[in-house]
């Protein structure tokens, strides 16, 4: 018996060795992925060297000959920081997720397969200008030498993976198909519209969904009786559950030079979006020997500056919220065709065949497509109705998306008039691009493809059988609602209306409310002349003008007794600012929430039912619609039940006295890694979260899933901050919110979330304040030109 225990206890022992040495052997691996600070890489494709100075958050200066070398240089830059981030979306956008991930990411990979984003980017690429090709081969000729020197090392991921496959040119267009798909959802509004047109009456919908007075045509489509809308919607990727990106939204103001302190004019830009880590977006400047320079957010996968500035012009984006995108109902004729005007027609059918790890055989996917666009009613094995199918157009998939072109001719641009021929240009997506120019003018203009329909608004599927409601064209980008140099020397957008209501241009009828535009225009106004700090600090501004509307309402609820009527005092000297710190943003959105639940259920609203911010003003503020919801007596009553459920939840969470609450505690920004947040332990390990102030309605956004555990939680706002001043060669500054590297061991993963939440900003001059890196890319050739040395540390 002694023996036996000896070689057990010895073998144990030879286990916990050798257990000892692969967690090691791990580790080292994982160490040695991190990229080295101080590198001289060779590229055959560059045609002269390239010196890249990092600064202390990594943020790199590229020194480049020409603009081809310059395009190299951040393909390596993007690979050696973010290559899984970049895998992730052209995997997203291929519809093969699940090879990775498993069957959590079919979803995603049904509806990726069932648009055909890659087929769609193959046939955009080919009709790109040989330049615009150019400048995409050679970002891929970057991204695959750092692949070839690395390998499985080119980001911690790839260890358990395997190398990355060799970056192509069509892979930096799925960038821009994904975000094409995100930023303008407007089809799944239409489904959500429709079920609820199933049990509400006409007057209930404009309450849910506010109409405004837009032109356009009245005369809605009628959906067949039983469609199973739920199960349809329930195939779909949802956003927090398996999808990137939520509803998007944006702020974006610019001044002319009249009102700016430096003569030039100035432009802030905050583009929302759904949160992960790494955040979407990463600096760099780029400066090439003539004096020209480009400045502000890439995002990786794409060769250019998204949102930035050069010399002489500055850009940003806001979503328009327009819409491009319409759901059609298509008769059967047959099993295998369906009706049009000219006739049945067989559908184009192809198979998709999405491999899933853990299984030994792919899942098969039979896509669909009529004249109007893929049919979605099938991405689960649903059928719509009996003899009918539902069929999506989106006109950011429409043939020859030019919006490459238009990205790269944006950046080179250096007038107003230039920036105009670059926005014609965009085809996808629908937004306001605000431009500012270094003569002091301002300029916004409405971009992307926006549909001219036979008939419809749009706001319900339409008929796809007879002709009578289909797309006729596009609006021309001339006819479009464009802005320059205001009389009032100021351009704002907060994705409200961008457009006034009698504009011939009909570009939909649901439209959020302008909270955020109103005090964008309230802060302008207290000042005038403006400067770069005092834009930035505007991007944190957290007064909420809803609140202020709606807090009458809410005091005017008889004080209960106890412990809700010490949390409603709390709100008598509110001044709306959601704070951090602060109680009164928690009472106010916990009372919100359970008011909205318990209005929407005496409504009689189904189950699931979602209503926004402008649904919750109309009641506490229309008498009207506030008894048509919560019965004659009004919504007091309700708000009373309301504010007692929602004290209780806070003190179960907060403790019991409400001075003490904290909005911080529940609003924490949360950044997840889009695949290991499925993964127990790494996805905890991974994840960053800080308490921070702001709600839906702020221009510091943050905005909140609304369900689920975690209800507060901030998921969607300002992953990038920036503000340029085009009177100063220096004058960028920026944030992002997590930090410039994707690699979860690295300094630079989290090393600006602190700066992010309170509020900071980084300079993005020509010198960093502090070197921290230095890398030399050479071309392995011959007598080339060479760059000057990598700038030397100031002193």
């Amino acid at each position: 018996m002694r023996i036996a225990l000896s070689l057990a206890g010895r073998l144990l022992i030879l286990l916990v060795i050798f257990a000892g040495i692969a967690v090691a052997f791990g580790l080292a691996m994982v160490n040695s992925s991190l990229p080295d600070s101080r590198e001289e890489p060779g590229i055959p494709t560059l045609s002269a060297a390239v010196a890249i100075t990092l600064d202390e958050h990594g943020i790199p200066r590229i020194q480049a000959m020409n603009e081809r070398d310059a395009a190299v240089a951040l393909g390596w830059l993007h690979a050696r920081d973010r290559m899984f981030q970049m895998e992730a979306m052209r995997r997203g956008a291929a519809g093969r997720l699940a090879e990775i991930a498993g069957p959590s990411a079919l979803r995603l990979d049904r509806f990726s397969r069932t648009l055909g984003l890659v087929q769609s980017a193959e046939s955009d690429l080919a009709a790109l200008s040989p330049q615009a090709r150019d400048l995409l081969d050679a970002y891929a000729e970057g991204v695959n030498a750092l692949i070839a020197a690395r390998g499985r090392l080119a980001a911690p991921e790839f260890l358990a993976l395997g190398e990355p496959e060799p970056w192509r040119p069509v892979d930096s267009l799925l960038w821009g198909k994904v975000m094409g798909l995100w930023l303008s959802g407007n089809w799944r509004r239409e489904l959500e519209y429709a079920r609820q047109a199933q049990v509400l009456p006409a007057d209930r919908l404009d309450d849910l969904w506010p109409r405004d007075a837009s032109a356009g045509r009245p005369d809605l489509a009628a959906l067949p009786g039983a469609v199973p809308l739920a199960r349809i919607l329930e195939a779909v990727p949802v956003f927090g559950v398996d999808a990137p990106l939520p509803d998007s939204a944006s702020n974006a103001w610019a001044v002319t030079g009249a009102r700016s302190a430096s003569g030039a004019a100035l432009l802030a830009n905050d583009p929302h979006l759904g949160f992960q880590a790494p955040i979407l977006w990463y600096l760099a400047r780029i400066d090439f020997p003539d004096g020209s320079f480009r400045a502000g957010a890439s995002a990786p996968g794409v060769p250019a500056i998204v949102i930035g500035r050069n010399q002489r012009l500055a850009w940003g984006f806001t979503t328009t919220h327009s819409d491009t995108q319409d759901v059609f109902v298509e008769r059967l004729s047959g099993a295998d065709s369906y009706e049009t005007p000219d006739g049945p027609r067989p559908f184009t059918i192809r198979e998709e065949r999405i491999a899933v790890r853990g299984r030994a055989e792919p899942e098969v996917l039979l896509v669909r497509e009529t004249r109007h666009g893929p049919v979605i009613s099938g991405l689960d094995g649903i059928a719509a109705a009996q003899g009918h199918v539902l069929a999506v157009s989106m006109a950011n998939l429409a043939p020859r998306d030019t919006a490459a072109e238009a990205l790269l001719a944006l950046n080179r641009a250096t007038t107003l008039a230039q920036a105009r021929a670059a926005a014609a240009l965009f085809t996808s997506p629908p937004q306001n691009l605000m431009v500012a120019s270094a003569e002091g003018s301002i300029a916004q203009y409405l971009v992307g493809r926006t549909p001219i329909r036979r008939a419809g608004d749009g706001r319900l599927p339409s008929r796809g059988w007879d002709g009578s409601m289909d797309w006729t064209g596009f609006v021309p980008f001339d006819a479009m609602p464009h802005i320059e140099n205001p009389a009032s020397g100021q351009i704002a957008n907060a994705n409200s209306r961008p457009a006034p209501a009698d504009h011939p241009v009909f570009l939909g009828v649901d439209w959020y409310g302008d909270w955020r535009l109103r005090r964008i225009r309230e802060l302008l106004a207290e000042r005038p002349k403006h400067d770069l700090a005092g834009f930035a600090a505007m991007q944190n501004d957290v007064v909420s003008l809803l609140a202020r509307d709606i807090l009458p309402a809410l005091l005017a609820v008889p004080p209960p007794p106890g412990l809700p009527g010490r949390a409603q005092a709390l709100l008598r000297d509110w001044d709306g600012a959601m704070r951090a710190e602060a109680p009164q943003p928690m009472i106010y959105h916990a009372w919100l929430r359970a008011f909205r639940r318990l209005a929407l259920a005496q409504g009689g609203a189904p189950e699931g039912t979602s209503a926004g911010p402008e649904f919750t003003r109309l009641l506490l503020t229309d008498p009207a619609r506030g008894a048509a919801w919560c019965g004659a007596a009004g919504c007091a009553p309700i708000l009373a039940r309301a504010l007692v459920e929602a004290t209780a939840e806070i003190e179960s969470a907060q403790g019991g006295d409400p001075a003490k609450w904290a909005w911080g505690r529940a609003h924490l920004a949360t950044f997840e890694q889009p695949i290991l947040r499925f993964i127990p332990i790494l996805g905890g390990m991974t994840r960053l979260a800080a308490p921070s102030p702001g709600d839906g309605e702020t221009l510091s956004r943050g905005g909140m899933r609304g369900g689920g555990d975690t209800p507060y939680a901030h998921l969607h706002g300002a992953g990038l901050r920036a503000a340029f001043d085009l009177g100063d060669p220096d004058g960028a500054v920026a944030i992002i919110a997590t930090g410039q590297s994707g690699h979860p061991f690295s300094q630079h993963w989290d090393d600006l979330l602190q700066r992010w939440r309170d509020g900071d900003v980084v300079r993005l001059g020509r010198e960093p304040a502090m070197v921290a890196g230095t890398i030399r890319l050479k071309p392995e050739a011959a007598g080339v030109p060479s760059e000057p040395e990598p700038r030397q540390r100031r002193r």
